[in-house]
């Protein structure tokens, strides 16, 4: 088994919108490069940022995974 104790890794309101997020500015981009269109490409990668922006302040709101705030040295966060 694993030596760590990352039982909470990920399973967050914070985790699931921003991947979710991610995976759809993912296949925009994709579909963006198999007909090209620039646009497109530009709109998925706005949603990048997006996904990351949303997933950054649902953590900082509480939704994120209760794992940091157990760490031993708050010079991390």
């Amino acid at each position: 088994m694993s030596e760590h104790d990352d039982d909470d890794h990920g399973h967050s309101v914070a985790a699931w919108t921003a991947v979710i997020i991610l995976l759809v500015a993912a296949a925009i981009m994709s579909f963006a490069v198999l007909f090209p269109n620039g646009w497109v490409f530009a709109g998925g990668a706005v949603l990048v940022l997006v996904g990351v922006i949303a997933g950054k302040v649902l953590s900082m709101a509480g939704y994120g995974s209760a794992q940091r705030d157990r760490d031993e040295d708050p010079s991390i966060r």
